[in-house]
């Protein structure tokens, strides 16, 4: 397993700035975030930008494992759903773009959407995911759904059946295990279930469980880091630990990106360490 960070946490930071820092900060990987509002979305990123980025992640010894693309696949208005799924299938096309090593990065999204809705809406979702995989299959390129607190696709058998519906290897999971640990559900209990379809992952730190949580920064809460690497590893696990800095700790008024993930670096390495995993 490897230490990565999503750029998700640094959304006014211009990409010539991320890059050389988290490099020199020790990670080994980066997750660029392409959504709106972020210096690196899709928008901005004609074909002179993408080379220029793939040419700097090379520079830099960073690789990519996963973009992230997080949008709405659930939504009924007609235009807005056709926007959110061309601007999924865009990402898929960036990710063949930026395969650095001759592998895409897997597109990761998370599907909208309230835990009452899933009997409403899954089948939508599942109509709208099985085209989405069907031309991430195409394109050889690996879909990442991630299963989110709040959202309709927020527990474990859920995801298991979006799983067996679209049975294909080009969907898999992006596994942020917060997003069960508040909900209560033991690290054994989700890696168990979620770790053999997972393609890509995201950590954060939190403290309490649904309606009273928050997250955190790596470092900052209760989350037991060495035994969730002691199960991925078990569980045959050898990606990605990905960490995520949530949009609860961006809206703090002294929030500092560079600070933030200084000190998630230094909380993953010291757990890999005590772990026995060498990043």
């Amino acid at each position: 397993m490897k230490i990565g960070y999503c750029t998700w946490g640094m959304p006014a930071v211009p990409v010539d700035e991320m890059i050389p820092f988290l490099a020199r900060t020790g990670y080994s990987g980066i997750e660029l975030t392409v959504i709106p509002g972020y210096t690196t979305e899709l928008s901005r990123l004609d074909s002179a930008e993408r080379k220029r980025i793939a040419r700097l992640l090379k520079d830099h010894g960073l690789e990519l494992p996963a973009i992230a693309a997080q949008t709405s696949m659930i939504d009924r208005d007609p235009e807005l759903a056709a926007a959110h799924q061309a601007r999924l299938i865009a990402a898929v096309d960036l990710a063949v773009d930026w395969a650095l090593d001759g592998t895409p990065p897997a597109v990761d999204t998370t599907v909208g959407g309230a835990p009452e809705q899933w009997d409403e809406l899954k089948t939508l979702l599942f109509e709208r995911m099985a085209a989405l995989v069907q031309y991430g299959k195409q394109c050889g390129v690996v879909i990442a759904a991630e299963p989110h607190v709040g959202s309709m696709l927020d527990r474990v058998e859920r995801v298991l059946e979006l799983l067996r519906v679209i049975d294909s290897p080009f969907l898999k999971l992006n596994f942020d295990i917060s997003h069960f640990n508040v909900q209560g559900v033991p690290i054994a209990v989700s890696v168990a279930a979620l770790a053999p379809h997972t393609v890509h992952t995201h950590v954060k730190d939190e403290r309490g469980v649904v309606p009273d949580f928050e997250f955190l920064i790596p470092g900052e809460g209760e989350f037991d880091y060495v035994a969730y690497l002691h199960a991925m590893r078990a569980a045959g696990y050898d990606g990605y630990i990905t960490a995520e800095i949530s949009i609860m700790v961006q809206r703090r008024p002294n929030y500092d990106p560079f600070t933030a993930a200084d000190q998630t670096y230094r909380t993953l390495a010291r757990a890999f360490a005590q772990a026995g995993i060498a990043p």
